[in-house]
């Protein structure tokens, strides 16, 4: 680590950035997703309007159309669109998958990209990584890109590919070397940009997943599939690396959701906790309703320091492996108790749609086991922070 000292601010950061994605956010109050969740839809209008408004360009550099914001004041960002009650997980991948292109693409990719990217002419929300029958196991996975001639030929599947069907373009992980040909399981692993609306039908095929939450994921199948080589990011065989720093970013941003998450969850529990009066209390004048809110409060504010720690690093280039993962772990977490605390405290109303509280109770639950499971997190922790053996 350098000596550079690494800056953590307090408070309520951005205050700017809240307040106009706050604005935004009022255009879509709880009718507007449920109504998408009883559809299955995406929230196209919603996307459209942060797109337009530059929020999910704002980490694309000036140069290429973006705003050249640092990570952090993009974690504020999506941690206001949860605080105000919509779903920032419909259009985060375009936030954190470009870092990918942006750092390892060509000058030629990023030019041709970016841009598009910035004013929302193109989308690129899809991330292809995880497969069907290797799961987190990221270096066994089975698609295989093999060069023949001039252009990849691409067959395989992945499984859990959200908005592949509302994106352009996919951020893609393939096999370009045998797993049993390279020294190490990282090697051997290429990134491509697949263009998903030029070849939907030719060689890509597309199939929704419903899932408890609408969360627009689906399985994608590659048979055939030609991409030429100008198409690869980087280096062949170095696409493990690449993605490795996207998954830091990817791991910051969403803790930062969760907080947003549990913050509206609490706000929604403590209100209810003043108002609701059984018994002729207020049910938050009982310990057991005030102490769940208050230890939620105490989790998601420690949580919120890592998270901003994390960032901190991460802007200032430093290595932030560990808070990374510390924070998707801990914030994940804090969410979680909050939404617990606020089901329990609406008791039988929770349950009610109209309420929300289900919904983002159901939402929330999520981050225990993506991007990445908690227990990963802690094996990472306990081999690569800690130094005790590899537990798996």
């Amino acid at each position: 680590m350098s000596d550079t000292p690494v800056m953590v601010a307090l408070g309520e950061d951005y205050p700017e950035l809240r307040e106009a994605v706050g604005k935004i956010c009022e255009h879509y109050p709880g009718a507007y997703w449920r109504k998408l969740e009883a559809e299955q839809a995406y929230p196209t209008e919603f996307i459209t309007e942060l797109t337009q408004s530059g929020f999910l360009a704002s980490l694309i550099p000036e140069e290429y159309g973006g705003s050249g914001l640092p990570l952090r004041a993009a974690a504020v960002i999506l941690e206001q669109i949860n605080a105000s009650g919509c779903t920032a997980s419909q259009g985060h991948a375009q936030m954190y998958i470009m870092g990918t292109l942006l750092r390892h693409g060509s000058e030629e990719q990023k030019e041709r990209y970016l841009p598009k990217i910035a004013s929302g002419e193109l989308r690129l929300q899809a991330f292809g990584v995880t497969e069907p029958t290797t799961g987190s196991d990221t270096t066994k996975l089975k698609t295989r890109a093999v060069r023949q001639g001039n252009q990849y030929v691409i067959n395989g599947q992945k499984v859990w590919t959200s908005r592949a069907r509302h994106s352009d373009l996919m951020l893609l992980l393939a096999r370009t070397t045998p797993v049993d040909e390279v020294k190490r399981r990282t090697d051997g692993l290429s990134v491509f940009l697949i263009d998903l609306k030029e070849n939907l039908g030719k060689g890509v095929e597309i199939r929704p997943i419903e899932a408890m939450i609408n969360h627009n994921t689906t399985e994608v199948f590659f048979d055939n599939l030609t991409v030429p080589p100008e198409n690869l990011i980087g280096e062949e065989g170095q696409g493990f690396r690449y993605i490795l720093d996207g998954m830091n970013a990817e791991r910051i941003l969403v803790a930062q959701e969760c907080i947003g998450d549990g913050r509206w969850l609490l706000q929604k529990g403590i209100d209810y906790a003043k108002e609701r009066v059984v018994f002729d209390r207020p049910i938050g004048q009982n310990q057991g309703v005030q102490f769940p809110l208050a230890r939620a409060f105490a989790e998601l504010e420690a949580a919120d320091m890592i998270c901003r720690r994390a960032a901190a690093l991460f802007d200032a280039g430093e290595e932030c492996g560990a808070d990374a993962n510390m924070a998707k772990l801990l914030a994940s977490e804090a969410g979680w108790h909050a939404a617990e605390a606020t089901m329990s405290t609406y008791g039988g109303f929770a349950f009610a749609r109209e309420y929300d509280i289900e919904r983002k109770w159901r939402e929330i639950r999520l981050y225990q086991t993506a991007p990445i499971s908690t227990n990963l997190i802690l094996a990472y922790i306990g081999q690569h922070v800690l130094g005790m053996p590899r537990s798996y």
